[in-house]
């Protein structure tokens, strides 16, 4: 059985206002991320991870048509704190797990399938793209003071698909020695384990910005 955790419990600081429930092409954000894990043949359960204020219109969600999202759980103050939360309430069936953004709505069922299909067989993967802009380092007064390798650099981007043991360990080893992870990759290095990546070739942005909601835009079907 495999199961998504949607992460949908951040505050949109950046944003300035609920970016998760933000139209894209006439849907909210949230709800685009959702209808994709939704039709994908690969996901059986998914377990949205939120605040108090949104729990009410996903449980709307769920029953006009969502009927894999199983629970509706509260988030915590970091996003790793809500991942955990999400681990706790799978499925005792599940042995995949794939932990995407709320806030990440092109993802793809193929991409999706993809991750998952690699996970059985790698046991952790990333969702990730390759580095082709130039990068630069700068000092803090944002002066340029050399070049970064741009050589094997990639975006890490999600889903990222783990066996279920596996993340439940690295997560527990988080809690354990109270680290601040911002991914799931972050979390099963700290094992000292292996993470590879699945390439996606589509676009995937994660919307922060009220510029991002007029990319994305363009990339809608």
């Amino acid at each position: 059985m495999t199961s998504a955790i949607i992460v949908a419990a951040g505050s949109s600081r950046r944003m300035g206002f609920n970016k998760l429930m933000t139209p894209l092409c006439g849907e909210p954000v949230l709800r685009r991320t959702l209808g994709v894990f939704q039709k994908c043949a690969a996901i059986d359960e998914i377990i949205v991870v939120t605040s108090d204020a949104l729990r009410m219109e996903i449980d709307v969600w769920r029953a006009s048509g969502f009927e894999k999202i199983t629970k509706i759980i509260a988030g915590g103050a970091e996003r790793h704190l809500s991942v955990h939360a999400g681990l706790l309430a799978l499925n005792p069936a599940c042995d995949i797990v794939a932990v995407h953004d709320g806030a990440r709505p092109l993802i793809s069922v193929n991409q999706i399938t993809r991750c998952v299909e690699a996970a059985r067989t790698q046991a952790a993967v990333a969702c990730a793209r390759p580095m082709t802009e130039t990068l630069k380092r700068c000092d803090s007064d944002g002066r340029i003071t050399d070049s970064i390798d741009r050589a094997n650099a990639w975006i890490m981007e999600t889903p990222q698909v783990f066996q279920r043991e596996l993340l439940a360990r690295a997560y527990e080893a988080v809690i354990r020695d109270s680290l601040l992870v911002t991914d799931e990759v972050s979390a099963v290095q700290h094992l000292g384990e292996p993470v590879f990546v699945v390439e996606n070739a589509e676009p995937n942005p994660k919307i922060t910005f009220p510029a991002d909601i007029l990319l994305a835009e363009r990339f809608v079907d």
